[in-house]
């Protein structure tokens, strides 16, 4: 037991590099999310008719296919096809990004669907255009109202970013996996990456979760 600690311990420093290639991942990938996601749940709730099933089929792909499949889709299939040389890490960023704009779509528009209809029709009445309605009062408290299931889509993110070792991104577990196997103390080395992602997750919700309560919208309840 002794001797496994100290395995661990001399290997720690490289496999925090690793753990600082998940945390860019998953944020990267959240960045990502954000700027799909957002733009797609405005368009669901306000947009055209006609604009609505195409957003739908966009979020019904995304979340209908595995992310391992997506993996390998985007960067050995359509990233050599297209003739684009990309790294492994943006390829991740990329794939885990697109799908988490299919998710934080669906939470952005229930927190705009919570807010009162009555809102976007009084600022109208005031004279205000539908942009300004939906940038300058809607968007702000459903961005407030997202902040607990923003948090969830961190904590999922963060289980996801695992699967990108399968196209080479040297995150936390593949560095762990590849440790485990020359040492030979999986038992060691798994307990480790179960306490690093285990702190992780528990930073980035507290980080959430502090900012919902500092942000919380008076006379609304959490999603």
């Amino acid at each position: 037991m002794a001797e496994d600690i100290l395995i661990v311990f001399g290997a720690l420093p490289w496999i925090l590099i690793g753990a600082g290639v998940t945390i860019a991942t998953v944020l990267s990938a959240l960045a990502l999310g954000f700027i799909v996601g957002l733009p797609l749940a405005v368009g669901q709730v306000y947009g055209p008719a006609w604009l609505r099933p195409c957003l739908g089929t966009y979020v019904w792909f995304f979340r209908g296919v595995p992310i391992l499949v997506l993996l390998y889709l985007f960067y050995f299939g359509l990233a050599p096809l297209a003739g684009v040389d990309i790294s492994a890490f943006a390829g991740a960023c990329i794939v885990l990004g697109l799908t988490s704009g299919a998710y934080q779509s669906q939470i952005f528009r229930g927190a705009l669907n919570a807010l009162p209809n009555g809102q976007k029709k009084a600022a109208e009445a005031l004279g205000m255009s539908s942009t300004t309605t939906i940038c300058s009062i809607l968007l702000p408290q459903a961005l407030r109202l997202s902040i607990p299931g923003w948090s969830n889509e961190y904590s999922i993110l963060l289980k996801d970013s695992t699967l990108v070792a399968v196209i080479g991104t040297s995150e936390l577990l593949s560095r762990i996996m590849n440790i485990a196997t020359s040492t030979s103390r999986f038992t060691a080395f798994y307990i480790t990456a179960a306490i690093l992602y285990f702190i992780i997750t528990s930073a980035g919700v507290r980080l959430l979760r502090f900012f919902e309560n500092r942000w919380r919208t008076p006379g609304y309840t959490p999603m």
